[in-house]
């Protein structure tokens, strides 16, 4: 059996149900689902969770990427998630995060999210320069725009190796028009 393509899903641990980023992240889910693709995630709740919650709603393939060893205060992952995969350590999650996956949408967060957010960011760069897959990778919201205008005008990074959208809705669809989702 051939596995479907994945989009990893980054963004809060923090966002609660009910509030305009849980909703996003739950299209979001919903919509990749729906379109054949796996969800992968952190695998903890926030946005992890909605998106997990509306891509499994959506009958889809959930992996969460967990890291217990980091987060012992969390008690493992979101209910919504269909795989587990537990990490060691930080490098070890958001490696396996992008390696799984042909896209990535990146969803209002803090520190970590920015993390992944640049992480993806930059093996885009890699591949632009010395060849490879490429992954298509849209980041969501007012933050972002702003960090990545930021890099770019700051540290020189090329702005056309990271898509920015106004919401979940134009990131998906602009995910599902790049040729490694399809």
């Amino acid at each position: 059996m051939i596995q479907p393509k994945a989009v990893a899903v980054f963004g809060s641990s923090r966002a609660d149900p009910g509030t305009p980023e849980w909703a996003e992240a739950e299209r979001a889910g919903r919509r990749l689902a729906s379109a054949g693709l796996w969800v992968v995630t952190g695998g903890y709740g926030g946005i992890m969770e909605a998106a997990s919650l509306g891509a499994k709603g959506a009958g889809g393939e959930v992996i969460g990427v967990t890291a217990p060893g980091l987060f012992p205060q969390r008690p493992g992952a979101n209910p919504h998630v269909t795989r587990e995969i537990e990490a060691n350590t930080l490098s070890e999650r958001i490696g396996l995060l992008t390696a799984m996956a042909s896209g990535a949408i990146v969803l209002p967060g803090s520190i970590g999210t920015a993390a992944e957010l640049v992480i993806a960011w930059n093996l885009n760069h890699i591949v632009r320069n010395n060849g490879g897959a490429r992954l298509p990778t849209v980041a969501v919201g007012r933050v972002w725009r702003e960090l990545h205008d930021l890099l770019v005008t700051a540290a020189g990074a090329n702005g056309d190796d990271l898509h920015l959208a106004a919401d979940s809705e134009e990131a998906v669809t602009w995910l599902l028009s790049q040729p490694e989702l399809t």
